[in-house]
Protein backbone atom coordinates (compact mmCIF):
# COMPACT_ATOMS: atom_id res chain seq x y z
CA UNK A 1 0.00 0.00 0.00
CA UNK A 2 2.52 2.08 0.92
CA UNK A 3 4.44 2.13 -2.30
CA UNK A 4 1.08 2.02 -4.08
CA UNK A 5 0.58 5.80 -2.37
CA UNK A 6 4.31 6.70 -3.14
CA UNK A 7 3.21 6.44 -6.89
CA UNK A 8 3.60 9.39 -9.23
CA UNK A 9 1.69 10.56 -12.06
CA UNK A 10 4.31 9.17 -14.66
CA UNK A 11 3.32 5.71 -12.87
CA UNK A 12 -0.09 5.71 -12.70
CA UNK A 13 -2.57 7.50 -10.21
CA UNK A 14 -2.22 6.33 -6.15
CA UNK A 15 -5.39 4.18 -5.69
CA UNK A 16 -6.07 6.93 -2.79
CA UNK A 17 -5.80 9.73 -4.93
CA UNK A 18 -8.27 7.94 -7.30
CA UNK A 19 -10.63 6.91 -4.16
CA UNK A 20 -10.21 10.72 -2.84
CA UNK A 21 -11.13 11.43 -6.78
CA UNK A 22 -14.36 9.27 -7.22
CA UNK A 23 -15.69 10.73 -3.64
CA UNK A 24 -15.15 14.15 -4.76
CA UNK A 25 -16.54 14.13 -7.92
CA UNK A 26 -19.78 12.25 -6.55
CA UNK A 27 -19.83 15.17 -3.70
CA UNK A 28 -20.06 17.83 -6.28
CA UNK A 29 -22.64 16.14 -7.60
CA UNK A 30 -24.94 16.53 -4.96
CA UNK A 31 -23.83 19.75 -3.29
CA UNK A 32 -23.83 21.29 -6.27
CA UNK A 33 -28.17 20.28 -6.95
CA UNK A 34 -28.53 20.66 -3.05
CA UNK A 35 -28.15 24.40 -3.65
CA UNK A 36 -31.06 24.58 -5.86
CA UNK A 37 -33.12 22.20 -3.86
CA UNK A 38 -32.49 24.57 -0.94
CA UNK A 39 -33.09 27.64 -2.67
CA UNK A 40 -36.87 26.22 -3.72
CA UNK A 41 -37.56 25.47 -0.15
CA UNK A 42 -36.07 29.20 0.52
CA UNK A 43 -38.35 30.82 -1.68
CA UNK A 44 -41.65 28.97 -0.40
CA UNK A 45 -41.09 29.20 3.57
CA UNK A 46 -39.67 32.85 2.97
CA UNK A 47 -43.71 33.56 1.21
CA UNK A 48 -45.61 32.51 4.47
CA UNK A 49 -42.96 33.30 7.11
CA UNK A 50 -40.05 35.35 8.32
CA UNK A 51 -36.70 34.73 4.90
CA UNK A 52 -33.77 33.24 5.99
CA UNK A 53 -32.01 37.05 4.84
CA UNK A 54 -33.51 38.74 7.69
CA UNK A 55 -33.12 36.03 10.74
CA UNK A 56 -35.77 34.16 10.68
CA UNK A 57 -36.12 30.11 10.53
CA UNK A 58 -39.35 29.09 8.77
CA UNK A 59 -37.13 26.87 6.30
CA UNK A 60 -36.89 24.80 8.97
CA UNK A 61 -40.48 23.70 8.50
CA UNK A 62 -40.17 23.49 4.80
CA UNK A 63 -39.88 19.85 3.43
CA UNK A 64 -38.50 20.98 0.31
CA UNK A 65 -35.30 23.21 2.27
CA UNK A 66 -34.66 19.74 4.48
CA UNK A 67 -34.70 17.78 0.91
CA UNK A 68 -31.83 20.02 -0.01
CA UNK A 69 -30.17 19.76 3.30
CA UNK A 70 -30.19 15.83 3.24
CA UNK A 71 -28.81 16.32 -0.62
CA UNK A 72 -26.07 18.62 0.59
CA UNK A 73 -25.44 15.92 4.06
CA UNK A 74 -25.04 13.35 1.19
CA UNK A 75 -22.27 15.46 -0.67
CA UNK A 76 -20.63 16.34 1.85
CA UNK A 77 -19.94 12.48 3.57
CA UNK A 78 -18.45 12.06 0.28
CA UNK A 79 -16.48 14.93 0.93
CA UNK A 80 -15.33 14.43 4.53
CA UNK A 81 -14.52 10.48 3.04
CA UNK A 82 -12.63 12.37 -0.14
CA UNK A 83 -9.99 14.03 2.50
CA UNK A 84 -9.00 10.78 4.42
CA UNK A 85 -7.56 9.19 0.96
CA UNK A 86 -6.40 12.32 -1.13
CA UNK A 87 -5.00 15.82 0.10
CA UNK A 88 -6.97 19.00 0.22
CA UNK A 89 -5.53 20.75 -2.70
CA UNK A 90 -6.84 17.89 -5.02
CA UNK A 91 -10.10 17.48 -3.79
CA UNK A 92 -11.59 21.42 -2.77
CA UNK A 93 -10.89 22.78 -6.27
CA UNK A 94 -13.30 19.89 -7.67
CA UNK A 95 -15.77 21.56 -5.94
CA UNK A 96 -15.66 23.50 -9.17
CA UNK A 97 -17.88 20.91 -10.70
CA UNK A 98 -20.73 21.66 -8.25
CA UNK A 99 -20.39 25.19 -9.61
CA UNK A 100 -21.16 23.83 -13.15
CA UNK A 101 -24.50 21.51 -11.89
CA UNK A 102 -25.43 24.84 -9.63
CA UNK A 103 -25.56 27.08 -12.47
CA UNK A 104 -27.38 24.42 -15.25
CA UNK A 105 -29.93 23.85 -12.63
CA UNK A 106 -30.23 27.16 -11.44
CA UNK A 107 -30.82 27.78 -15.39
CA UNK A 108 -33.06 25.03 -15.76
CA UNK A 109 -35.18 25.19 -13.13
CA UNK A 110 -34.75 28.96 -11.10
CA UNK A 111 -35.23 30.30 -14.59
CA UNK A 112 -31.65 32.18 -14.04
CA UNK A 113 -30.58 32.49 -17.25
CA UNK A 114 -27.14 31.65 -18.45
CA UNK A 115 -25.42 32.67 -21.27
CA UNK A 116 -23.21 31.58 -23.68
CA UNK A 117 -19.89 32.93 -21.86
CA UNK A 118 -21.06 31.44 -18.82
CA UNK A 119 -20.57 27.95 -20.30
CA UNK A 120 -17.35 28.51 -21.24
CA UNK A 121 -16.78 29.59 -17.76
CA UNK A 122 -17.88 26.09 -17.17
CA UNK A 123 -15.64 24.89 -19.67
CA UNK A 124 -13.00 26.84 -18.26
CA UNK A 125 -13.58 25.13 -14.38
CA UNK A 126 -13.47 21.68 -16.22
CA UNK A 127 -10.02 22.19 -18.17
CA UNK A 128 -8.70 23.81 -14.45
CA UNK A 129 -9.73 21.30 -12.23
CA UNK A 130 -8.45 18.66 -14.82
CA UNK A 131 -4.67 20.16 -14.65
CA UNK A 132 -4.86 19.80 -11.02
CA UNK A 133 -6.07 16.69 -10.70
CA UNK A 134 -3.14 15.49 -13.25
CA UNK A 135 -0.44 17.10 -10.83
CA UNK A 136 -1.89 16.95 -7.33
CA UNK A 137 0.64 15.64 -4.79
CA UNK A 138 0.57 12.17 -3.37
CA UNK A 139 -1.57 11.83 0.57
CA UNK A 140 0.99 12.23 3.62
CA UNK A 141 1.62 9.20 5.39
CA UNK A 142 0.31 9.19 8.61
CA UNK A 143 -0.03 6.72 10.96
CA UNK A 144 -2.07 8.57 13.87
CA UNK A 145 -4.50 11.66 15.11
CA UNK A 146 -1.30 12.63 17.40
CA UNK A 147 0.57 13.50 14.04
CA UNK A 148 -2.12 15.86 12.83
CA UNK A 149 -2.51 17.14 16.28
CA UNK A 150 1.24 17.99 16.45
CA UNK A 151 0.50 19.25 12.42
CA UNK A 152 -1.94 21.79 13.53
CA UNK A 153 -0.20 22.52 17.10
CA UNK A 154 2.61 24.13 14.92
CA UNK A 155 3.10 28.10 15.43
CA UNK A 156 2.29 28.79 11.62
CA UNK A 157 -1.16 26.82 12.15
CA UNK A 158 -1.87 28.29 15.09
CA UNK A 159 -1.32 31.66 13.95
CA UNK A 160 -3.16 30.85 11.04
CA UNK A 161 -6.42 29.71 13.02
CA UNK A 162 -6.11 32.47 15.44
CA UNK A 163 -6.55 35.24 12.51
CA UNK A 164 -9.05 33.10 10.88
CA UNK A 165 -11.20 33.52 14.01
CA UNK A 166 -10.45 37.58 14.88
CA UNK A 167 -11.84 37.92 11.58
CA UNK A 168 -14.83 35.87 11.66
CA UNK A 169 -16.03 37.75 15.11
CA UNK A 170 -15.49 40.86 13.57
CA UNK A 171 -17.48 40.15 10.99
CA UNK A 172 -20.48 38.51 12.85
CA UNK A 173 -20.35 41.23 15.26
CA UNK A 174 -19.54 44.33 13.94
CA UNK A 175 -19.63 44.25 10.12
CA UNK A 176 -22.77 42.35 9.40
CA UNK A 177 -25.77 43.79 11.17
CA UNK A 178 -25.08 46.80 9.10
CA UNK A 179 -23.86 45.73 5.89
CA UNK A 180 -24.82 41.72 5.53
CA UNK A 181 -28.06 42.69 3.15
CA UNK A 182 -26.15 44.17 0.87
CA UNK A 183 -22.29 43.27 0.43
CA UNK A 184 -22.41 39.71 -0.83
CA UNK A 185 -18.74 39.35 0.87
CA UNK A 186 -19.94 40.19 4.21
CA UNK A 187 -21.86 36.22 4.53
CA UNK A 188 -19.77 34.13 2.29
CA UNK A 189 -16.46 36.08 4.16
CA UNK A 190 -17.21 34.23 7.16
CA UNK A 191 -18.33 31.05 5.18
CA UNK A 192 -15.32 30.43 3.41
CA UNK A 193 -12.69 31.53 6.85
CA UNK A 194 -14.72 29.13 8.92
CA UNK A 195 -14.85 26.63 6.23
CA UNK A 196 -11.21 26.39 5.82
CA UNK A 197 -11.12 25.76 9.61
CA UNK A 198 -13.53 22.67 9.38
CA UNK A 199 -11.63 21.24 6.21
CA UNK A 200 -8.56 20.83 8.09
CA UNK A 201 -10.56 19.25 11.17
CA UNK A 202 -12.98 17.01 8.69
CA UNK A 203 -9.43 15.95 7.21
CA UNK A 204 -8.45 14.53 10.45
CA UNK A 205 -11.27 12.59 11.46
CA UNK A 206 -11.17 11.11 8.07
CA UNK A 207 -7.67 10.61 8.56
CA UNK A 208 -9.00 9.20 12.09
CA UNK A 209 -11.94 7.27 11.09
CA UNK A 210 -10.02 5.33 7.88
CA UNK A 211 -7.11 4.36 10.70
CA UNK A 212 -9.78 3.02 13.01
CA UNK A 213 -11.25 0.94 10.36
CA UNK A 214 -7.91 -0.66 9.19
CA UNK A 215 -7.71 -1.34 12.98
CA UNK A 216 -5.65 1.11 14.57
CA UNK A 217 -8.32 2.14 17.09
CA UNK A 218 -7.79 6.37 16.73
CA UNK A 219 -11.28 6.85 19.00
CA UNK A 220 -9.47 6.54 22.55
CA UNK A 221 -7.35 9.65 21.74
CA UNK A 222 -8.91 13.18 23.09
CA UNK A 223 -7.60 14.80 20.01
CA UNK A 224 -10.14 12.93 17.69
CA UNK A 225 -12.73 14.70 20.03
CA UNK A 226 -11.36 17.65 19.80
CA UNK A 227 -10.94 17.80 15.94
CA UNK A 228 -15.24 16.59 16.23
CA UNK A 229 -16.18 19.57 18.76
CA UNK A 230 -14.62 22.00 15.84
CA UNK A 231 -16.34 20.60 12.94
CA UNK A 232 -19.38 20.79 14.47
CA UNK A 233 -18.61 24.13 15.52
CA UNK A 234 -17.97 25.07 12.23
CA UNK A 235 -20.38 23.27 10.04
CA UNK A 236 -22.87 24.95 11.90
CA UNK A 237 -21.84 28.12 11.27
CA UNK A 238 -21.36 27.39 8.00
CA UNK A 239 -24.71 26.61 6.92
CA UNK A 240 -26.48 29.64 8.98
CA UNK A 241 -24.65 32.26 7.03
CA UNK A 242 -24.68 29.96 3.61
CA UNK A 243 -28.41 30.17 4.49
CA UNK A 244 -28.46 33.47 4.93
CA UNK A 245 -26.44 34.27 1.80
CA UNK A 246 -28.55 31.93 -1.06
CA UNK A 247 -31.78 33.77 0.80
CA UNK A 248 -30.27 37.07 0.23
CA UNK A 249 -28.49 37.05 -3.04
CA UNK A 250 -28.57 35.38 -6.35
CA UNK A 251 -27.52 31.93 -6.31
CA UNK A 252 -25.57 31.42 -9.43
CA UNK A 253 -23.45 34.66 -7.72
CA UNK A 254 -23.40 33.05 -4.23
CA UNK A 255 -22.37 29.78 -5.30
CA UNK A 256 -19.07 31.02 -7.83
CA UNK A 257 -17.66 33.58 -5.06
CA UNK A 258 -18.17 31.08 -2.34
CA UNK A 259 -16.28 28.33 -4.41
CA UNK A 260 -13.04 31.14 -4.86
CA UNK A 261 -12.88 32.04 -1.12
CA UNK A 262 -13.48 28.95 0.52
CA UNK A 263 -10.96 26.92 -2.10
CA UNK A 264 -8.22 29.74 -1.52
CA UNK A 265 -8.39 29.49 1.67
CA UNK A 266 -8.74 26.26 2.60
CA UNK A 267 -5.78 26.08 -0.09
CA UNK A 268 -3.67 27.89 2.12
CA UNK A 269 -5.14 26.43 5.17
CA UNK A 270 -3.76 22.97 3.72
CA UNK A 271 -0.42 24.29 2.33
CA UNK A 272 0.15 25.83 5.92
CA UNK A 273 -0.87 22.46 8.19
CA UNK A 274 -0.26 19.63 6.09
CA UNK A 275 3.13 21.20 3.76
CA UNK A 276 1.58 19.83 0.76
CA UNK A 277 3.93 21.78 -1.53
CA UNK A 278 7.06 20.49 0.34
CA UNK A 279 6.46 16.81 -2.20
CA UNK A 280 6.37 18.85 -5.02
CA UNK A 281 8.65 20.70 -7.46
CA UNK A 282 8.62 23.98 -8.75
CA UNK A 283 7.04 22.88 -12.01
CA UNK A 284 4.28 20.97 -10.65
CA UNK A 285 3.07 24.18 -7.77
CA UNK A 286 3.66 26.39 -10.99
CA UNK A 287 0.98 24.42 -12.60
CA UNK A 288 -1.44 23.42 -10.04
CA UNK A 289 -1.62 27.27 -9.47
CA UNK A 290 -2.40 27.43 -13.13
CA UNK A 291 -5.18 25.20 -13.05
CA UNK A 292 -6.45 27.10 -10.37
CA UNK A 293 -6.15 30.58 -11.72
CA UNK A 294 -8.52 29.10 -14.62
CA UNK A 295 -11.15 27.58 -12.33
CA UNK A 296 -11.47 31.41 -10.86
CA UNK A 297 -11.34 32.69 -14.52
CA UNK A 298 -14.50 30.36 -15.10
CA UNK A 299 -16.25 31.19 -12.36
CA UNK A 300 -16.02 35.21 -12.21
CA UNK A 301 -16.91 34.87 -16.24
CA UNK A 302 -20.01 32.41 -14.71
CA UNK A 303 -20.57 35.54 -12.49
CA UNK A 304 -19.85 38.49 -14.76
CA UNK A 305 -22.26 36.78 -18.31
CA UNK A 306 -25.01 35.66 -15.49
CA UNK A 307 -27.33 38.23 -16.73
CA UNK A 308 -26.49 38.90 -20.10
CA UNK A 309 -28.78 36.53 -21.43
CA UNK A 310 -31.53 38.87 -19.88
CA UNK A 311 -30.57 41.60 -22.12
CA UNK A 312 -31.04 44.23 -19.44
CA UNK A 313 -28.62 47.11 -18.87
CA UNK A 314 -28.92 45.96 -14.88
CA UNK A 315 -25.11 46.60 -12.95
CA UNK A 316 -23.71 43.99 -11.16
CA UNK A 317 -24.64 45.14 -8.08
CA UNK A 318 -28.49 45.31 -9.02
CA UNK A 319 -28.18 41.79 -10.13
CA UNK A 320 -26.43 40.18 -7.30
CA UNK A 321 -29.71 41.19 -4.73
CA UNK A 322 -32.58 39.08 -3.96
CA UNK A 323 -35.50 38.23 -6.45
CA UNK A 324 -37.73 39.07 -4.07
CA UNK A 325 -41.12 36.54 -3.11
CA UNK A 326 -44.44 37.65 -3.73
CA UNK A 327 -46.39 39.69 -5.77
CA UNK A 328 -45.94 41.85 -9.30
CA UNK A 329 -44.79 44.90 -7.25
CA UNK A 330 -42.23 42.70 -5.08
CA UNK A 331 -40.74 41.21 -8.28
CA UNK A 332 -40.91 45.01 -9.94
CA UNK A 333 -38.16 45.77 -7.02
CA UNK A 334 -36.30 43.20 -7.45
CA UNK A 335 -32.70 44.24 -6.69
CA UNK A 336 -32.86 46.84 -4.35
CA UNK A 337 -31.63 46.70 -0.78
CA UNK A 338 -33.79 45.36 2.32
CA UNK A 339 -33.55 48.44 4.24
CA UNK A 340 -34.17 50.21 1.36
CA UNK A 341 -36.93 48.85 0.44
CA UNK A 342 -38.78 49.01 3.01
CA UNK A 343 -38.27 52.91 3.16
CA UNK A 344 -40.03 52.71 -0.20
CA UNK A 345 -42.92 50.87 1.01
CA UNK A 346 -44.04 52.60 3.65
CA UNK A 347 -45.42 55.33 2.34
CA UNK A 348 -48.05 52.96 0.81
CA UNK A 349 -49.42 52.71 4.65
CA UNK A 350 -52.07 54.78 6.14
Amino acid sequence: MASSSGQSWRDGMSSDNIKGLVLALSSSIFIGASFIVKKKGLKKAGASGVRAGVGGYSYLYEPLWWVGMITMIVGEIANFAAYAFAPAILVTPLGALSIIISAALAHIILREKLHIFGILGCVLCVVGSTTIVLHAPQEREIGSVIEVWELATEPAFLFYAALVVTIAFILIFHVIPEYGQTHIMVYIGVCSLVGSLSVMSVKALGIAMKLTLSGTNQLIYPQTWAFTLVVITCVLTQMNYLNKALDTFNTAVVSPIYYVMFTSLTILASVIMFKDWDRQNPTQIVTEMCGFVTILSGTFLLHKTKDMGDGTCCTTSLSMRLPKHGDEDDLALEGIPLKRLESLRSPRSP
